[in-house]
This record gives structure tokens, C-alpha cells and sequence, in this order.
């Protein structure tokens, strides 16, 4: 029927997520990892997903929070951050950008690549906080929904605390917090209303226990 809301499902979603240097560099803070997923009916679409390391154009001192993969070898391999910084506006802007706790994601993406204009900003983390998730890490919700299985089935050979796994993750988390918390499809407005975050107002976050 004309006029009916818009489903969720039908809406133009990528989810995201960013290997960083560490909070500690504060606004120099390097982006070394960023994977991009779209979701299309409410599900990861890896076919169309773009992943990449990115070369910080500096050494990146060893934390205990990086993955062992993020060498400076490997990284000095990697595009720079403005050479995908096309790739990244193509896919993200327009599109409701998903991530857990996807704040501080996007502060860091939107600093390296100004022009990123998405429709809007969807937070898992919040989300998971409105169904009353006791605990609120991606990791540990994905184990307590008993998702963890199917993320390394579908991004096989990855790991949690790379870009591409954990973007895959947050895709598959989203539809699953939308079922606990409606039990139906709601539309794209109820979603926004439950767990959007304006892109203009990302400056707080919500804390993950």
C-alpha cells in the first residue's frame, strides 16, 4: 500500500569497521585496517564487500590490542588511506552506515576522509543496550546469541579484532537484535529511533558494560 513505511530491510545499509593505532595517538590516531559489508534484506552481502590495510605512512609501535597481522611490514604494503578514500565515499555515503559502538568508527573514518557523507549512523551497541544485553561486547553477544559459529563460516580463515570479521559480525548482529527486540520487521524509522545516531552528534558513546 502506497505510503507504508519502509522495512528496515529495504534500507541502504553497509556496515563497518576500522583497525586503529590506538586511542592513546588521539588525533593522530591511523586507521591500519577498514572493512566495508553492505547488508542487503537484512543480511551481510559479502560478494560486494571491499577490505583493505592501510599504510599509516609512519611505524605503528607494537600495543597488545593489535593483531598480529597489523606488522609494519604489512602495512607498509598497504593503499594509503587517500587512495581509497573513493572507494570508501562510493560505498558509504548515501547508505546507513552499522557498526557496534559505531561512534567512535566514524569520528576516526570521517577525520581521514572528510567527504564521507552517510544517510546516517545505525549502532549495534545500542541496540543491544535496548534489549536489555546484560554484557555488550561484540564478541560476547555474538557468543551469547550463539552467532560466533556463523561468522567464521561465512569469513573463513578470519578472527575477531580484524576489520573484516568483525564488520561481518556487526551484520549479522544487527538482524538478530531486531528480532529479540520486535519480534517482527519494523520499519527504517523504528530502527533509527532504537539505535540511530546522527552523524552530527557522534561525540558520545555508549558505555559497552
Amino acid at each position: 500500500m502506497n505510503g507504508s513505511p519502509v522495512t528496515w530491510t529495504n534500507a541502504n545499509l553497509v556496515a563497518v569497521d576500522l583497525e586503529g593505532s590506538g586511542a592513546q595517538d588521539r588525533d593522530d590516531e591511523a586507521i591500519l585496517e577498514v572493512a566495508l559489508v553492505p547488508l542487503v534484506a537484512g543480511l551481510p552481502h559479502l560478494t560486494d564487500s571491499f577490505e583493505t590495510l592501510i599504510n599509516p605512512q609512519r611505524p605503528i609501535g607494537r600495543h597488545p590490542w593489535l593483531s598480529p597481522g597489523l606488522t609494519n611490514a604489512a602495512l607498509n604494503q598497504a593503499p594509503t588511506i587517500n587512495e581509497v578514500a573513493q572507494r570508501l565515499t562510493d560505498m558509504i555515503n548515501g547508505r546507513y552506515l552499522v557498526g557496534h559502538n559505531v561512534a567512535v568508527d566514524w569520528r576516526l573514518i570521517k577525520r581521514r576522509v572528510p567527504d564521507l557523507a552517510p544517510a546516517g549512523l545505525i549502532d549495534t551497541l545500542r541496540l543491544a543496550r535496548a534489549v536489555g544485553a546484560s554484557r555488550r561486547s561484540l564478541t560476547v553477544l555474538l557468543d551469547d546469541l550463539s552467532l560466533t559459529r556463523d561468522i567464521y563460516a561465512i569469513v573463513p580463515g578470519g578472527q575477531p579484532h580484524r576489520a573484516l570479521w568483525d564488520a561481518t559480525a556487526c551484520a549479522i548482529l544487527l538482524p538478530a537484535l531486531v528480532q529479540r527486540h520486535w519480534g517482527r520487521t519494523p520499519s527504517t524509522t523504528e530502527l533509527l529511533a532504537a539505535a540511530g545516531i546522527p552523524t552530527t552528534d557522534a561525540t558520545s558513546q555508549p558505555a559497552l558494560f
